[in-house]
């Protein structure tokens, strides 16, 4: 369970320093932020679910009607599917790629997400 309370801790602090940057207004560092809480949190209904949350408002912000139409649908089921174990390994959470699409790892990420 160590690599558990790690892997909860990496999410915490990609999800701050998304927190820091959405804040200032450096919408495209907190989407990259995002990305990998997103990556970090699935497991997790409710920090899966913030991120897609806050990509939402970064597509908001961005005026960005595709990231938001999609947000909305993986808001919809991102927290059941994690409840489901249903998750994608990798998958960055945008709507720039399939909600059901396995990607590689960050190389950075890779030993916490095993």
């Amino acid at each position: 369970m160590i690599r558990d309370r790690r892997r909860r801790d990496a999410f915490a602090a990609e999800a701050a320093s998304a927190r820091l940057a959405f804040a200032r207004g450096d919408l495209d560092e907190a989407f990259r932020r995002l990305e990998r809480a997103h990556v970090l949190g699935q497991p997790w209904a409710g920090p899966h679910s913030w991120t897609h949350w806050m990509m939402l408002r970064v597509g908001w912000r961005r005026r960005d009607a595709r990231e938001v139409r999609g947000q909305i649908l993986r808001l919809a089921a991102g927290g059941a599917l994690s409840w489901l174990g249903w998750l994608p390994s990798g998958n960055t959470g945008g709507a720039n790629v399939s909600a059901v699409l396995p990607m590689a790892l960050p190389p950075d990420l890779e030993e916490l997400c095993r």
